[in-house]
């Protein structure tokens, strides 16, 4: 049985079916056999050395690697921010947070989410003939019209922010380690700071939560099950589709793998890296069977692995950030040193993306909002401006260059949330302020300003371990090129039509099946 969870008037979005029988699939003449179909994986947390086509010491990506070696590798892909929310906004809007107004993480009791003037990539699609999914993880708001019900999303499976925010009955791999929800009166044992315990991980399918808490170690093979469910239904309705799909795999609680699922000697993060490879592969399996060689497939990382969490996070492969590293604290997730905020990244649609080819181009998950846009032939929103760039040229192999500038905003390691004071000018990227985030030994680095920025040469230090010398000739020509760069992107920032998101928090917006019951457990079915 489903459990209402939001009082909203739109029941008719809830497709208590197997198939959906509410997603209105009819068609539309003028679609078929023009425009592609879409399908976007986001991996929450996933290093950029845990990507085996990267990273010559990870085995556990096979399907991926397969992926890489049947359409293009990219090596020089960043996330938008480096810490969930604001890099999700990102993906959806083609906008940094200082435009969208999504700048830090919303939390279980948020009022707000992603602005409702915000035009979401999905949005737009639906308004352009396609019918629209979402499965996973979303994080940006499930209170009343922040849910992906109401973003542009005709169908939702998922949980509605990061599965440590919430108790379950089987707690998975965490560091430190969370207690299991409570039963009855009693109450749990000793908290961690970061553990929740009032309110249990809830999964939504559509605005119904269907399970209160979630069982995490069946949740994959669920997302699985939903996703090429709605692949094939799509495909064989003659609309073209977007799907959207969040995967949680690599954020702690790792989840704890059936033995059946591999080697008992793997680590937890090799487990859970497995079973999200697996995952990736039935949805690209579904593609090439359903999709008619007409489905761009695009996977990519929210950020870098959060080191904090120590052997149940990811590789940053060669991005060690050492100039940090040497000071205190982590150089990934939270920070805008490489390994907070490049990613693994691939292109897969056979036919049109070439095969087997690596791209050094400097991309960014902005630009997918413009180009699934152009390629789907749909206008960009009208009345504000956009961070991302149309790279379909780059994805088809007819140009070699991206992104000329890019900017890495404060994710909470140092400086205020959202602010640009990390710029990437072609081969260099220059710091006006530094700081690590918490690192498995507890260290914190110390946020540290530079009025004079710290400037590296990427292609000769991929470590970010020495700054070119104040004093040099070549110190001398990056800096005035960086600084007009910058002040540029502040201008059109201040001329844009920008957003604020509501960060304001109540009790009651807590997701929560039957409040009467000890973290909000949905009765037995």
């Amino acid at each position: 049985m489903a459990w209402l969870s939001l009082k909203v008037l739109l029941v008719g979005l809830s497709f208590l079916g197997c198939l959906y029988p509410l997603v209105d699939f009819s068609f539309s003449g003028e679609t078929r056999g023009q425009k592609p179909n879409f399908v976007i994986i986001l991996a929450d947390d996933m290093g950029w050395g845990d990507l085996g086509a990267n990273w010559a010491g990870t085995k556990d990506t096979a399907n991926l690697d397969k992926m890489a070696a049947e359409g293009m590798r990219f090596v020089d892909f960043h996330a938008a921010a480096s810490t969930c929310s604001p890099s999700r906004a990102a993906l959806l809007t083609g906008r940094l947070g200082l435009r969208n107004g999504v700048t830090h993480n919303f939390a279980v009791t948020s009022v707000g989410g992603l602005p409702l003037n915000e035009t979401t990539l999905a949005e737009v699609l639906r308004g352009a003939g396609y019918v629209t999914g979402m499965i996973g993880k979303w994080h940006l708001g499930h209170h009343g019209s922040h849910h992906p019900g109401f973003r542009g999303f005709d169908y939702y499976f998922g949980v509605p922010y990061s599965h440590d925010m919430g108790c379950t009955d089987t707690p998975g791999y965490n560091h430190p380690p969370c207690p299991a929800c409570p039963r009855g009166d009693r109450p749990s044992r000793n908290l961690e700071r970061d553990c929740y315990s009032d309110v249990a991980l809830p999964l939504y399918e559509n605005l119904n939560i269907v399970e209160q808490p979630v069982n995490l170690s069946a949740l994959a093979q669920k997302y699985a099950e939903k996703a090429t469910q709605f692949i094939r239904q799509a495909s064989t309705s003659g609309r073209p589709f977007l799907l959207y799909v969040g995967l949680a795999h690599m954020h702690v609680p790792l989840t704890r793998t059936p033995p059946s699922a591999g080697p008992r000697s793997l680590r937890p993060y090799s487990a859970g890296l497995r079973e999200m490879d697996r995952l990736v592969g039935r949805i690209k399996d579904t593609v090439d069977l359903a999709g008619k060689n007409n489905t761009f497939l695009w996977f990519t990382g929210d950020n870098g692995p959060w080191a904090q969490k120590c052997e149940l996070a990811g590789s940053v492969g060669p991005f060690t950030g050492l100039w940090q590293a040497r000071r205190g604290g982590s150089p990934a997730k939270q920070t805008t040193w490489e390994g907070g905020h490049r990613v693994p990244a691939l292109a897969y649609w056979p036919g049109r993306v070439p095969v087997n080819v690596t791209s050094a181009a400097l991309l960014s998950v902005l630009d997918i909002f413009p180009t699934v846009l152009a390629l789907a032939g749909a206008p960009l929103p009208r009345g504000r401006r956009f961070d991302g760039l149309d790279v379909s040229q780059v994805l088809f192999g007819r140009a070699q260059t991206g992104h000329r500038v890019l900017f890495h905003p404060n994710s909470g390691a140092a400086g205020e949330d959202g602010a640009l004071q990390t710029v990437r000018l072609e081969r260099y990227k220059a710091f006006y302020v530094t700081g690590g985030a918490r690192a498995c030994n507890g260290s914190v680095g110390p946020e540290r300003h530079h009025e004079r920025p710290l400037i590296f040469d990427l292609e000769a230090d991929l470590a970010e371990a020495a700054p070119l010398a104040e004093g040099g000739a070549e110190y001398r020509a990056v800096l005035p090129r960086v600084a007009a760069a910058l002040a540029g992107a502040l201008d059109d920032i201040a001329r844009d039509r920008v957003s604020l998101a509501d960060y304001s928090q109540d009790p009651s917006a807590r997701p929560c099946c039957d409040p009467r019951r000890p973290a909000c457990r949905c009765p037995a079915a």
